[in-house]
């Protein structure tokens, strides 16, 4: 079983230029695994978003515009990331609830997982989670 202790803040390699910057991520390595699905998330302040747990899959969460508050809870503790640099990751494990909340508007969330969708993956309610989690 998983714990707060197993979420990671990742810093990015990031090249700054007159005409732009960029950030990198690679599967395997800033993201340490390989890349099943990506998708991205657009809401607006005061928005929250998430609010589920992963049996088995992993995200990795960056902010490429914007800010969101990331709430991981683990069954015992809660812990907040606020993702508001393109240059931090955040990985979350398999077996931690967590929801968003969008800072400001318009802000941008990009997910990239381990699995492929799976409606059987998710677990959507709380009580669920903390059954889960006491197994």
């Amino acid at each position: 079983m998983k714990y707060l202790n197993d979420i990671s803040l990742i810093y990015l390699p990031h090249f700054a230029e007159e005409n732009g910057d960029l950030t990198v991520m690679e599967a395997n390595k800033e993201v340490p695994f390989n890349v099943e699905r990506v998708f991205v998330v657009r809401a607006n302040a005061g928005s929250i978003r998430g609010q589920h747990a992963h049996k088995l899959c992993k995200q990795y969460l960056t902010c490429p515009y914007g800010a969101v508050e990331v709430v991981c809870d683990d069954g015992s503790n809660k812990i907040k990331f606020l993702l508001d640099n393109p240059k931090i990751g955040l990985l979350i494990p398999e077996g931690i609830w967590a929801h968003q909340v969008y800072i400001i508007s318009n802000s941008v969330l990009t997910v990239l997982c381990n699995r492929k969708y799976e409606t059987d993956d998710y677990i959507r309610n709380y009580e669920d989670f903390i059954k889960y989690r006491s197994k």
